[in-house]
């Protein structure tokens, strides 16, 4: 039996290797430069109250075999057109904001070429993957990428903890200044992951059903989901912790544009940590960007073609390849023209994600409790409370962000 669900790892990797990206390479190291350890109440907060509406996501669709984008139209077709629209209007965003931060570290690292080719190539090189070896290379590529990206963030860490000769604080604080509290509700968006990945789950649970031919089972699903979410939140303290001990106190104003600010965290871990730890920053920073990239590139088209065929039926069919192409050229001609406010574009694109989180929390909770999936398959009374509360602590948190405004 273990060996069968050890078996059915990958949706869940998945998760992780498309949550592992902006938000804690950037984010995460971010607050901890900032803030020291002073926001790790909100990676934790985020991620306890965010968990019930994820793991709906696998729940469903080993309940049902279908996708949350099938139940969101059991719901109304305004429902899944509301999430379709939410989902074209992030998707270039999104998919720029990752590969050009990818693009910045590649830069630094390897040199050669400038952000914007570099961009073009990995851009390329992810659709090649995608196209040729399908959902079957990405499953089995990214769980390469996730064991690399786990072991060289942790030998980071370590370095980072051993170097150290800093006094430091676990002194929680919450941000007042309006600056701050932008900052606080773009980390919150987008921590560990925007809620919407619940879909890229549900499809990617069934696509692994596809591939291996056999049906996984509800608790299968739930801890192949719980792995991938366990390690995104333990990888979000790992880079908090980066941030605290090397960037924290330096006085260095962190930039908000993708490439620069990927320069100055390689220069920065390097001086303050030596050549010794170098490669393992390196090899952190552009695996847990790359496999953001990566997964993204496949996870939005996925959705979209679902989508589509869902609200047009035979009359407007937009499959897989026509959206990956079209995300990949949007993306370009957003990289090339557009890239100085990118800065902008995350912070609009991760504020956007937080705004709609009690949007997909809502109807995730709606679709596991109600007619649509089986009683047997429905969640406990432990976590349908968790999920009333989150749904509260969402709805809150957005509230209190737009009456600060």
């Amino acid at each position: 039996m273990r060996k069968n669900i050890v078996k059915t790892l990958g949706p869940g990797l998945l998760f992780a290797g498309a949550a592992v990206g902006v938000s804690h390479l950037v984010q995460s190291t971010r607050a901890g430069a900032d803030f020291g350890f002073g926001l790790l109440w909100a990676i934790l907060i985020a991620a306890f109250f965010k968990y019930p509406f994820f793991q709906f996501g696998p729940r469903y669709a080993s309940a049902t075999g279908e996708t949350l984008l099938d139940g969101y139209k059991k719901l109304g077709k305004g429902v899944l057109a509301i999430s379709y629209s939410i989902s074209f209007i992030t998707m270039f965003i999104i998919q720029a904001a990752v590969t050009i931060v990818t693009a910045g570290l590649a830069v630094n690292l390897f040199g050669y070429f400038d952000m914007v080719t570099w961009s073009l190539l990995i851009t390329v090189l992810s659709i090649s993957i995608l196209l040729i070896g399908k959902y079957k290379l990405l499953d089995n590529l990214m769980k390469y990428v996730i064991l690399i990206l786990t072991v060289s963030t942790l030998l980071a860490v370590s370095v980072a903890i051993t170097k150290n000769t800093q006094a430091y604080t676990f002194t929680q604080v919450f941000p007042k200044e309006t600056i701050e509290i932008y900052f606080l509700i773009a980390f919150l968006g987008w921590m560990p992951a925007p809620l919407d990945i619940s879909i890229w789950q549900s499809i990617w649970s069934l696509e692994k059903e596809k591939t291996t031919l056999k049906k996984t089972t509800t608790k299968q699903a739930i801890f192949d989901f719980n792995i991938g979410y366990i390690g995104t939140i333990c990888l979000a303290v790992c880079f908090i912790i980066l941030g605290a001990l090397v960037m924290n106190g330096t006085g260095q104003s962190f930039s908000s544009k993708g490439s620069i600010f990927a320069g100055q965290l390689i220069e920065l871990y390097t001086k303050n940590l030596g050549n010794f730890a170098y490669i393992f920053i390196a090899i952190a920073a552009f695996t847990t960007m790359f496999s953001t990239t990566i997964t993204t590139l496949d996870a939005s088209p996925r959705t979209m073609s679902k989508a589509n065929d869902l609200l047009f039926s035979n009359k407007l069919k937009l499959k897989y390849y026509f959206w990956i192409i079209l995300l990949g050229i949007g993306t370009y001609i957003i990289l090339r023209y557009f890239r100085d406010d990118m800065g902008l574009m995350v912070k609009i694109a991760t504020i956007l994600s937080f705004l709609t989180a009690p949007f997909y929390a809502i109807l995730n909770f709606i679709l596991i409790t109600g007619k649509h999936t089986p009683k047997e398959y429905q969640p406990s009374i432990y976590l349908k409370v968790l999920s009333i509360c989150g749904i509260i602590f969402l709805i809150g948190f957005s509230a209190w962000f737009l009456l600060s405004l």
